[in-house]
């Protein structure tokens, strides 16, 4: 009694802080969810909705001492069953097979792949002689030529399509997880040209606007930094060239082509000042209306069409959320940036879309946003020096850049594997002016747009982007600019979330005790360690760890598996180069020692297939085709890796499979649907 007295008394000590925790609990039983290796039945969240619907009200009856340990596991239970709502509720056919054939369907989304082909989505989709047609497909186009695809355009082409992959490697990012929720059915590219159909069925829709806004921008700006205006316009990057993305990446200034929580934070706060400071300058307004509420309402509408013509993608939903969060509580008199109303919009965002809690952009964009507005908390109850009004924004600039920074660095590792070592520069040299020069040009462009008097404001906003470019460009350049960071484990991001975490949002001295998860998390990413061997899900690639580095058995093929190996690695080099560290190869016919004894084989090619002279017992052989009957050895080919998904070997020899780590779950196509 005396031990649960005192854990009475804590939580007491921390009422009003509370509530931000709230998101915290929720996320964890989504999180809980997604990490089964099974399939919970559907009657298992009713029964956990039951459960925490129960918990909730015994919560409201032990009241504040006892009811937030109840309510906690109440919002646990909460994320599981909305998690797994959720994941129902978008159920869609997915394609089974390899298709090629003729594809068919109405053009809903256009952006551009990895290796910059204009990619499209197409929805209303006719495939021949296929009895599950997915709702969406998405293909990219390789061929020349063709009619120039526009929104609302059915169009149709000869193509390849096959179900959305799974990881590339057990334990990696599974894009069927994605695909799943984003309800695309199937993936692939044609080298076909592209033919029209029939023409937009209606009038122009949002989309149709967003993407005529996107030319005409392009148009009057040119080149990239017409590519880059479109981008934070209207969410369309189709006008930038890769080397440019690749340049704002180097330099960590890629978040400026996401239609954020900066993006729309400085295009609502520009409106919202600027209504505000008019409507002050006509005397008999600003003594009589509600000027605050007036133009906190012209933000949220501003807002919202931003959202709107940007495309409306999980990003700026999340952006727009948070904003109108905080111009809610200017509406009711309310302190708009605290902690608690950062966790609303946590918990309006993970009740909406609770598998964004496993992207980087909602965990980097709460990162940032709690440690903002925790750190100025608590700058605010400390007596600092005073300091000349020049210097306050200066300082409030680096402040903000530093800790944003700082809070989202290791989340970035985590899933991209980069660290910029110059990102902090960059940074301080381009942020503060997309507040102070581009974003308010784009809203005056834009308010002068329909009487043709926006070229002086866009010319405004070009000069802006050019600096931006050209700090990217001349920052990208210096040695060392990006460090490779190896993939993490399964444990260690949720343990920095909990230190970090802790840290912002308990209140006193106890919450120093964060740094010890913290820690832990870091221990244990520094004593990681990569698979030994990896073997790709069509046997097309063999990868094994070497002393300097991941050796390849090919230098061409499967490239995107070979980059995210390599990345997960921590080691950016190219494919090639990596392939040069394998040391014995001859005639598509690649081997090397395995760490625990024996040889590993990789064979490519019926030819090659015809011409392999056998291996013994304890060697490994991987085939990109049937392989042959009859072998002493463990054999790996494109119909038994089918059913495992990629596999990889620790030091030891010991085996993981993809279909072990992820499970039968709706996404994984072990499930009939």
């Amino acid at each position: 009694m005396a031990l649960w007295s005192r854990v009475t008394s804590v939580i007491l000590a921390q009422r009003g802080a509370l509530m931000p925790w709230c998101p915290v609990f929720l996320g964890t039983g989504i999180g809980i969810y997604f990490a089964m290796p099974w399939e919970p039945p559907v009657a298992m969240l009713w029964v956990c909705l039951a459960g925490a619907l129960a918990l909730a009200a015994l919560a409201v009856w032990l009241g504040p001492g006892n009811g937030p340990l109840v309510l906690a596991v109440a919002l646990v239970l909460a994320g599981v069953a909305l998690a797994g709502a959720r994941a129902h509720r978008v159920a869609a056919p997915v394609l089974e097979f390899r298709y090629y054939g003729p594809i068919e369907g109405r053009v809903v989304g256009m952006d551009r792949s990895a290796s910059g082909a204009l990619r499209l989505t197409l929805d209303r989709v006719r495939l021949s002689d296929v009895r599950q047609v997915p709702e969406r497909v998405r293909i990219s186009l390789h061929g020349q030529g063709g009619v120039v695809p526009g929104p609302g355009m059915r169009v149709m082409t000869t193509g390849h399509l096959g179900p959305p992959q799974g990881p590339v490697e057990p334990g990696g990012f599974d894009f069927r997880r994605h695909a799943w929720f984003m309800g695309l059915g199937a993936v692939g590219y044609t080298r076909v040209p592209l033919l029209m159909a029939a023409p937009s069925e209606r009038g122009p829709s949002v989309f149709a606007t967003r993407m005529a806004l996107s030319r005409a921008v392009q148009a009057r700006l040119g080149g990239e930094v017409g590519g880059f205006a479109a981008a934070i316009t209207t969410g369309d990057r189709a006008g930038m060239s890769l080397e440019t993305v690749e340049e704002l990446r180097r330099t960590n200034l890629a978040h400026l082509l996401a239609i954020s929580g900066l993006h729309m934070g400085l295009l609502a706060g520009f409106v919202f000042a600027a209504v505000r400071l008019i409507l002050n300058g006509v005397p008999w307004v600003g003594l009589r209306a509600p000027v605050r509420r007036i133009a906190a309402i012209a933000a949220l509408i501003t807002g919202a069409g931003y959202l709107a013509l940007s495309g409306g993608n999980v990003a700026t939903e999340r952006a727009y959320v948070m904003v109108a969060v905080a111009l809610v509580a200017v509406l009711f008199h309310r302190r708009a940036i605290s902690l608690r109303a950062v966790g609303l919009a946590a918990l309006i965002l993970l009740s909406l879309r609770p598998e964004a809690l496993l992207g980087p952009g909602f965990q980097m964009s709460f990162a940032a946003t709690t440690a903002l507005v925790a750190v100025f908390a608590a700058l605010r109850h400390d007596r600092l020096p005073t300091l000349p009004r020049w210097a306050r924004p200066v300082l409030a600039v680096v402040i903000s850049s530093a800790v944003a920074g700082l809070a989202t660095a290791p989340v970035a590792a985590v899933h991209f594997n980069r660290y910029a070592q110059f990102g902090l520069i960059a940074n301080l040299l381009s942020v503060p002016l997309m507040g102070a020069v581009i974003m308010p040009a784009a809203v005056v462009a834009a308010c002068l747009a329909p009487f043709g008097l926006e070229a002086p404001a866009l010319w405004v906003m070009g000069q802006g982007l050019g600096w931006i470019l050209g700090v990217a460009h001349e920052v990208s350049g210096w040695d060392g600019v990006v460090r490779g960071v190896p993939a993490p484990g399964p444990f260690v991001l949720p343990l920095l979330a909990l230190g970090g975490l802790t840290l912002a949002l308990w209140q006193g001295k106890a919450r120093f005790i964060g740094g010890v998860p913290f820690v832990l998390g870091l221990l244990l990413w520094a004593g990681t360690e990569r698979p030994a061997v990896l073997i790709s899900e069509s046997g097309g690639l063999v990868g094994v760890r070497e002393a300097e580095g991941r050796a390849l058995s090919r230098a061409r093929g499967d490239g995107f598996v070979a980059q995210v190996w390599l990345e997960n690695d921590g080691d950016l080099v190219a494919q090639d180069k990596a392939a040069a560290r394998w040391n014995r190869r001859a005639d598509r016919i690649a081997a090397t020692d395995l760490p625990w004894g024996g040889t590993l084989w990789h064979v490519s090619g019926k030819r090659a297939r015809d011409r392999f002279g056998g291996c013994r017992k304890g060697d490994i052989a991987v085939f990109n085709t049937e392989a042959p009957k009859g072998l002493d050895c463990n054999v790996f080919d494109p119909r038994l890796l089918r059913g495992t998904g990629a596999l990889a070997f620790d030091a030891k020899g010991t085996l993981a499979t993809v279909q072990t780590r992820t499970g039968n779950r709706l996404w994984s196509g072990a499930i009939a649907r």
